[in-house]
C-alpha cells in the first residue's frame, strides 16, 4: 500500500485545469452497454474506479479502443454474457460500486442483469433498493442469492410505468433510465435524481435515438425505442473536484486559478464557499481564487449560526462537506455542517481534531467547527484515508499543516483524484508518493 508524505506550510500558485467528473462517466461507460454500435467518450478521468470499470466492460467483451491519454472509444457487439455468472466477475464487480449500472443496460438490451454486492466507500448504508425497485416495475424479476450476495433481474420484455422513487438516487434514476430506454411504452419517473450527471447521460442516450424529455427536472418521460446508434460524449469537468482545489487554494492562503470549470454546472457550489467568506471571481469559464489571509463564515440574518447541509440537486453535494469541514477549520467564525446522506462520512474528524483542529462531532451526522482564524497552523501528524473524499480533505489539511505529515492508504484518494500528486507538485506543493 502507497502513502503520501507532505511537507506542509508552503504557499502555491499557479493553475490547474479539473479532469473529467467521475460520478459522470460511470454512467456514461455502462450506457455503451446499450448499442451494437461504437461510442466515443472524451474526458475520461485516468482514476481507479473508472479504469476498474473499464477493465470490466472488456472482460464483459466490449471492445476498448484508448484513443488519447482521456479519450475511448467502446463497441459492444459481441457481449459475453457468461462472464456475469463467473467467479471472475463476482470478484471483480463486489470492487467497484459504480459497477451496479452495468444492470440497467444489460437488462434492456439482453433480457438479463446480474451483479455481486458492490463496494466502494466506507461511508455508511448505501441500499440498492432503488434500483431494483424501478426493474420489477418495469417487469424484472428479481432474485437475491443470499450466501453469495449476488443480485440478478430477468425479464423476456419490459414495459414503461409511471414510477415515483422512494429516495432521489442518482445511481438508481441513472439505471432506470437506462433501462426504460428500450422498453416497450412510455415510463415516467417522478423524484428522479436531477444532478448535470443524469443530464449528461439523458443528454448522450437522445442523441443515441433515445426519447427523453424533462431532463434536468425531477419528472421524466422516457418513450421506449428499438434500438440505440452510436454517438460521441464529452464527460463534464469534475465539480468535485473543483471544490477540492477551492479548498487546497483556501487552506494553504494560496492564488490559483481553475480552469474551464462549466461555471453553469457547479450549482450551489460557489455560493456555498462564498458563504464561508471565501473570495471567488468568475473569469469567463474559469474560477480565480485569490489569496486571502482571513475568511470569516456568515451568520444567518438573525444571528445564529450557519448551517452547511446536504440535499439532492440543486442542492449542496454531500461529496463536498468533508473538504467545507476542514476549511471552516481556518475561518472565522463557528459552522455546523450537517452530513444528512451518510452516517460515517464524518469519522475523519477524529485526525483534524489530532492536528489542533476545534471540532466537535456531536453524532454520525453533525460536527461544529469552530474556526481558528489562522491564528492556529494545524500540526502535522500521520493518518490514514478512510474513503475518496475525506482522504482529499485530511490532504488538504495536511498540506497547510505546520511539519510533515503522512497519508496512509492512499488508493481511496486514486479511485477518484487523476495523478494527484503530479498536480499539486506543478503548483508548488511538497508532496511525495512513497510505495511500500
Amino acid at each position: 500500500m502507497a502513502s503520501f508524505k507532505i511537507e506542509g506550510g508552503h504557499k502555491l500558485n499557479g493553475t490547474i485545469t479539473p479532469q473529467g467528473a467521475k460520478n459522470e462517466v460511470l454512467q456514461i461507460l455502462c450506457a455503451v452497454l446499450l448499442t451494437p454500435e461504437r461510442v466515443v467518450v472524451n474526458n475520461v478521468p485516468d482514476i481507479i474506479d473508472v479504469n476498474k470499470l473499464i477493465f470490466i466492460l472488456g472482460e464483459l467483451g466490449v471492445k476498448v479502443e484508448k484513443l488519447s491519454a482521456n479519450s475511448y472509444a467502446f463497441q459492444a457487439d459481441e457481449i459475453d454474457l457468461p462472464y456475469l455468472e463467473s467467479d471472475d466477475f463476482k470478484r471483480d464487480g463486489s470492487s467497484l460500486r459504480g459497477s451496479i449500472m452495468i444492470v440497467g443496460p444489460l437488462l434492456a438490451r439482453f433480457g438479463r442483469g446480474y451483479i455481486p454486492r458492490p463496494g466502494g466507500d466506507k461511508i455508511g448504508r448505501r441500499r440498492l433498493d432503488t434500483h431494483f425497485e424501478g426493474f420489477i416495475r418495469l417487469g424484472a424479476k428479481f432474485r437475491y442469492n443470499k450466501e453469495e450476495k449476488f443480485y440478478g433481474v430477468e425479464a423476456d420484455e419490459l414495459f414503461g410505468t409511471d414510477m415515483l422513487l422512494d429516495e432521489a438516487s442518482v445511481t438508481g434514476t441513472a439505471n432506470i433510465i437506462m433501462a426504460a430506454v428500450l422498453a416497450t411504452g412510455t415510463t415516467t419517473i417522478y423524484n428522479a435524481a436531477c444532478e448535470p450527471y443524469i443530464q449528461q447521460l439523458c443528454k448522450m442516450l437522445n442523441a443515441m435515438g433515445a426519447k427523453i424529455e424533462g431532463v434536468g427536472s425531477n419528472l421524466l418521460k422516457i418513450t421506449g425505442v428499438d434500438a440505440l446508434s452510436g454517438c460521441e460524449h464529452t464527460v463534464l469537468p469534475d465539480m468535485i473536484e473543483i471544490g477540492s482545489w477551492i479548498g487546497v487554494a483556501v487552506m494553504t492562503q494560496s492564488e490559483l486559478t481553475i480552469k474551464n470549470v462549466s461555471w453553469e454546472n457547479l450549482g450551489q457550489i460557489p455560493n456555498v464557499f462564498r458563504k464561508l467568506g471565501i473570495q471567488l471571481e468568475k473569469r469567463g469559464d474559469d474560477i480565480y481564487i485569490p489569496e486571502q489571509n482571513s475568511y470569516e463564515i456568515q451568520n444567518y440574518i438573525d444571528g445564529s449560526v450557519l448551517t452547511v447541509a446536504d440535499a439532492p440537486w440543486p442542492g449542496f453535494t454531500p461529496d463536498l462537506l468533508s473538504i467545507v469541514l476542514v476549511i471552516a477549520t481556518q475561518a472565522k467564525g463557528t459552522v455546523l455542517i450537517h452530513q444528512k446522506m451518510f452516517e460515517s462520512r464524518l469519522f475523519f474528524v477524529d485526525k483534524l481534531i489530532d492536528m489542533g483542529a476545534k471540532v466537535i462531532l456531536c453524532d454520525p451526522h453533525r460536527a461544529t467547527v469552530i474556526g481558528h482564524n489562522f491564528q492556529s497552523q494545524l500540526k502535522a501528524t500521520k493518518m490514514t484515508s478512510p474513503d475518496i473524499r475525506a482522504g482529499i480533505s485530511l490532504l488538504i489539511a495536511a498540506l497547510s499543516a505546520n511539519g510533515t505529515s503522512i497519508i496512509n492508504n492512499i488508493e481511496q484518494i486514486d479511485r477518484g483524484y487523476e495523478n494527484i500528486e503530479a498536480r499539486l507538485k506543478s503548483i508548488g506543493a511538497k508532496i511525495e508518493r512513497i510505495n511500500d
